[in-house]
């Protein structure tokens, strides 16, 4: 693999992980070094760091704290 990928790979912890766990890329990276930005999204997708996955999360934690307040309210009510 070429030096400079692999510098960038050990750069980020999340990549260096991330080839450890998929070591098919670093197959693919050897052979095709220009295919850096599918593994970065790869990487990005499988830690669920996209921003679809971040406003999910939020969207849960909204409905959490939502469903919580409605339990209190309750609560509150039926004393």
């Amino acid at each position: 693999m070429r030096k400079e990928v692999v510098d960038y790979i050990h750069s980020k912890q999340d990549l260096k992980n991330f080839i450890r766990v998929q070591p098919a890329w670093y197959r693919i990276l050897s052979k095709n070094p220009h295919q850096l930005d599918k593994f970065e999204a790869a990487s990005i997708n499988h830690y669920e760091k996209t921003v679809h996955h971040q406003v999910q999360r939020f969207s849960n934690g909204v409905q959490m704290a939502s469903m919580m307040m409605q339990m209190f309210q309750a609560m509150n009510d039926s004393q």
